[in-house]
């Protein structure tokens, strides 16, 4: 009488489990996280959102970034502002190891920040903050239509300010008149770039042009203009709206000084309406 062998699959790890690794601290370095200047500013801020959106589904208690409105209805935690400050990306270099240190602070009911220190073999290349809040479309479809949402927060929870957040607020309401030493109200463009993104590569997963990919597309007009210009070390972006697939986009240079050091654009939709405002400080050139 012989016995069959049954095989019996091992377990894999739990969705908790891939979260934590999600987020573990330190990553090796390989070419799909750098460009030939050093790390890929798109691929770090694609990986930060990432860490944002688990670090807030952690916050509110689910097991994953699966957000709901009391009726059921998907809801996005949408990245409305972003600062990147100090940077030094040029120091990273493959089989480095990229540490991020990130918190999370909620600095409104509506509003979630998250903070992450990032640093390459202990010389620290730069400090990135997220600023996110709860949309979901109002017309099904439609990306013109994302508005914002209010979802459940923890009982107890206390505010953080933010400089970003009181600054996106200004920016929305019109009442920021200078950033980066620009008037802000001037919005005759200088130069436009058009831009047509591609639906398999721009847009996310949840149908919209991604963030990551606005400040993306400005580097790609930038350079365009100033072949010379040199790495950001600083940019805050400010997101006010979103595109359809298929819509072009265009970026307007408004001001700049120092050849072209510090730059402030924005992005718009071919309607004319806003979607993003950039301001932008660069490392010397080449």
């Amino acid at each position: 009488m012989s016995a069959a062998l049954l095989d019996f699959p091992t377990p894999g790890p739990s969705v908790r489990d891939l979260v934590e690794r999600a987020v573990d601290p330190h990553i090796l370095l390989g070419m799909p996280h750098l460009n030939s200047s050093g790390l890929s500013e798109t691929w770090l801020m694609k990986e930060l959102g990432h860490r944002h959106w688990l670090m807030l589904a952690r916050h509110l208690g689910l097991d994953t970034a699966d957000f709901r409105t009391a009726d059921g209805e998907e809801a996005y935690a949408a990245i409305c502002a972003t600062s990147l400050t100090a940077a030094r990306f040029n120091v990273a270099r493959a089989n480095d190891i990229l540490s991020i240190h990130s918190k999370l602070s909620a600095v409104s009911r509506t509003q979630t920040s998250t903070r992450h220190e990032l640093s390459v073999d202990g010389r620290r290349i730069g400090t990135v903050e997220l600023i996110s809040t709860f949309v979901h479309r109002a017309i099904k479809g439609n990306n013109h239509s994302i508005a914002r949402v209010t979802l459940p927060e923890p009982q107890g929870q206390r505010f953080e300010w933010s400089a970003l957040a009181k600054n996106a607020a200004d920016i929305r309401n019109g009442r920021l008149r200078t950033h980066f030493g620009i008037p802000v109200l001037a919005e005759k463009a200088l130069r436009t770039f058009r831009f047509n993104p591609s639906i398999s590569q721009e847009f996310n997963g949840a149908g919209l042009f991604y963030f990551a990919e606005f400040q993306a597309l400005a580097d790609r007009a930038l350079e365009n203009w100033f072949p010379s210009k040199g790495p950001v070390s600083r940019r805050e972006v400010f997101f006010l709206g979103n595109i359809e697939k298929n819509e072009s986009v265009l970026f307007d240079l408004i001001d700049c000084y120092s050849d072209p050091k510090t730059v402030y654009g924005q992005l718009r939709r071919e309607d004319g309406k806003v979607i993003a405002r950039m301001f932008n400080t660069c490392a010397d050139g080449a």
